[in-house]
């Protein structure tokens, strides 16, 4: 039970679901996933991380970057499930429908350039 109650919490936040629906596409780090969601770096990280605890996403290093995909789900029934059907809700939500408009335009490198 202990397992279904955090899949269940960690998708009980929008930005969290969010996350899950922007990773459908493609991996990300942080800081894409911060400037499409308009949130801190910290915020988005603990977000992550949240989710990464409940084996909804995985990350991976690539050189110096981190990057977030989702899960295949092998480490929790519950989580494969939710993966699976998320994958075919919300994608009909105006704030969904906007975040697949701007992801392909967001990219790390010029995002690190600005900074």
């Amino acid at each position: 039970m202990k397992t279904f109650i955090k899949v269940m919490k960690a998708l009980s936040d929008p930005n969290r679901v969010k996350m899950i629906k922007m990773l459908q596409h493609r991996p990300l780090c942080v800081c894409e996933i911060q400037k499409a969601l308009g949130i801190a770096q910290s915020t988005a990280s603990k977000h992550l991380k949240i989710l990464e605890d409940a084996e909804l996403v995985r990350s991976f290093k690539d050189g110096l970057w981190v990057n977030y995909s989702l899960s295949d789900g092998s480490g929790s029934p519950f989580a494969a499930n939710m993966i699976g059907n998320l994958k075919h809700w919300l994608d009909n939500e105006s704030e969904i429908k906007e975040l697949n408009e701007i992801l392909p335009g967001i990219d790390r490198h010029d995002i690190i350039r600005k900074e």
